[in-house]
């Protein structure tokens, strides 16, 4: 078994079971591919694939265990690779980090901007996606980190790191009836209104939808959206009172927009940074960590990076406060 061998196979999987696609990624002739693919087939004595004439149609249950096992050997090898450089050059290298828009648009750039200044000679990619979006380019190892606020399923391989919370906060135009109550808002108030807020808030077990359907209440939900400023637009226009998270507030949002608290009707919201198990960190990988949490301390992080297990970084954290991003709305919350 070659890791050549092993190279083409995850080629081959990550380009839709496509072996002219892989060979382009590769740089190499598709037979090539398909000779390589063969030999690993009988030198295990096991077909990774089934087929459809000469195409590729699934992967066998036999060839999910070895892709698996692939991919870990695959990561390892690449560790090794580099470590020669990371020793050498820790303060040089590229950091890939895939997030949310709400985390990409109104926390990181803070925190990227503080590790530009400590590593100059670093780059810095930032990609936004869908939670599912995120969770594909970990598997397929294009990010180093993955940030969000979902708890889907899609994320269980790996060590999620809690770094801030945050609560939502209600929109509205500044002239709305919302904003004449003389008591603290309730669920039924909201209620009353057509909402707009976003896609990942109505999709989880634990999702807004099903906190009003818990008080006998309909959520009347007319639209969802990914970027908080789409959102924000739409509150603008009429179309439905926003549940935003309370950062997503600027202080040149007051001009149309007003914010209402919410506490105590939505539950708060964890952000967390995804890491792959067993990562090797680098000095400035080690940095971004402590800049995202920073309620941690070096040993701590030191910690995360030898974790094996949710249960070892959820122990770690146990009786750590994170702290709270709400932004201008944060005031709101001081107040009610």
């Amino acid at each position: 078994m070659k890791l050549q061998q092993l190279k083409y196979l995850l080629a081959i999987v990550d380009n839709g079971l496509n072996i002219t696609a892989a060979a382009d990624r590769l740089y190499t002739s598709q037979p090539g591919v398909s000779k390589q693919l063969k030999l690993l087939e009988e030198e295990l004595g096991m077909q990774l694939f089934a087929r459809r004439g000469k195409s590729l149609h699934r992967i066998t249950r036999a060839g999910e265990h070895v892709i698996a096992r692939a991919r870990t050997i695959m990561t390892e090898v690449e560790q090794i690779r580099s470590l020669a450089s990371d020793f050498y050059k820790e303060e040089e290298g590229v950091l890939t980090v895939a997030a949310t828009n709400t985390q990409a648009r109104y926390v990181l750039p803070d925190i990227l901007r503080q590790l530009r200044q400590l590593y100059p000679r670093v780059t810095l990619n930032l990609h936004q996606g869908t939670s599912e979006q995120i969770a594909d380019m970990m598997a397929r190892n294009d990010v180093d980190f993955a940030i969000a606020s979902s708890s889907s399923d899609c994320f269980g391989s790996l060590l999620r790191l809690p770094g801030y919370q945050w609560d939502r906060v209600i929109l509205v135009p500044n002239d709305h009836e919302l904003t004449q109550l003389e008591r603290p808002v309730t669920l039924q108030d909201v209620a009353a209104f057509p909402l707009v807020s976003y896609v990942f808030s109505f999709e989880s077990d634990e999702s807004l939808r099903n906190r009003f359907s818990n008080e006998g209440l309909d959520a009347n939900i007319v639209f969802t959206a990914r970027d908080s400023d789409v959102i924000k637009t739409y509150v603008r226009m009429g179309i439905g009172i926003g549940i935003v998270a309370g950062m997503a507030y600027e202080p040149h949002d007051r001009k149309s927009l007003t914010a209402i608290s919410v506490k105590g009707l939505f539950p708060r919201c964890t952000a967390w940074v995804g890491i792959r198990k067993n990562t090797m960190l680098r000095c400035y990988m080690a940095d971004f960590l402590k800049l995202f949490a920073p309620h941690l301390n070096c040993d701590q992080i030191e910690r995360v990076a030898r974790a094996s297990t949710q249960r070892e970084i959820d122990q770690l954290v146990a009786d750590t406060g994170l702290p709270v991003r709400n932004g201008i709305a944060a005031k709101l919350y001081a107040a009610a």
